[in-house]
């Protein structure tokens, strides 16, 4: 089972959660981005922990999962770029 939670519909290793997030976590991404500011927007993929936890605190979402989807979209753009 936690296995699974590694792979992506293609069997990847990515998270399954950035590939096919959830209705709950796809929410409370939405409601974090919301009250991110400009700044931290084009900064994501640079936002430190205290940052993500601070954003997350002040959405009220779970920080872990803030974590997950801010390092994934970090890595994506690595990747990108």
């Amino acid at each position: 089972m936690v296995r699974d939670q590694f792979k992506d519909l293609k069997g990847g290793s990515e998270l399954a959660m950035l590939a096919a997030p959830s209705k709950e976590e796809l929410e409370q991404l939405k409601k974090a981005v919301a009250i991110m500011t400009s700044n931290e927007k084009q900064s994501a993929g640079s936002l430190t922990d205290e940052q993500i936890q601070k954003i997350a605190a002040d959405a009220r979402v779970d920080p872990a999962n803030l974590a997950i989807f801010v390092n994934g979209y970090a890595l994506h753009c690595k990747r990108v770029s």
